[in-house]
């Protein structure tokens, strides 16, 4: 659902993530998961622990949003990050979203989700993510946005933004 043309703002592209690109995936997925380096056991404990979430993220996506399309962000074809979204029949549901550590703080996630946002407006459809608690910056760049937050957790929450707020 995203243009094909790939280009976004900040001389960003985004291109369907390939079989190729799984061993960025999965070290980006290990960067973008500080919370799982603190856990207190053997480093290779919690290099398993790292790989079963990844795989966990992998499966869930799968199996909740079948369809859901996974991309890989980049600039000047470097790979930087990954966005997976699903275009369901109610919403667009922004599952992953994640940039290296180098990347991060540059507006290219908010590059990235004005460009949902576009796409979601072209089929009159409201966005929606869950934001852990743990990530405050992240909720700050949704509400920025026009996000608003409809569900409320002690771990998470949803957010959501409807093409009629923009």
């Amino acid at each position: 659902m995203l243009d094909s043309a790939n280009a976004l703002a900040d001389g960003l592209t985004i291109r369907p993530a390939r079989h190729s690109d799984e061993p960025f995936l999965a070290t980006l997925y290990q960067s973008a998961r500080p919370d799982l380096q603190l856990i207190d056991a053997d480093p290779e404990l919690v290099e398993s622990v790292i790989a079963q979430q990844y795989q966990a993220l992998q499966t869930g996506a799968g199996t909740a949003y079948p369809n859901a399309m996974h991309y890989l962000i980049e600039k000047t074809a470097t790979a930087i990050g990954a966005l997976v979204v699903d275009f369901g029949p109610n919403e667009v549901r922004v599952i992953y979203l994640a940039f290296i550590p180098s990347a991060r703080g540059l507006g290219f996630g908010r590059t990235v989700l004005q460009g949902v946002q576009q796409a979601a407006r072209q089929v009159r459809s409201p966005v929606a993510a869950v934001v852990w608690r743990s990530n405050p910056r992240a909720r700050q760049h949704y509400l920025a946005l026009g996000f608003q937050v409809e569900e409320a957790s002690d771990t998470a929450e949803r957010l959501v933004w409807y093409p009629t707020a923009a």
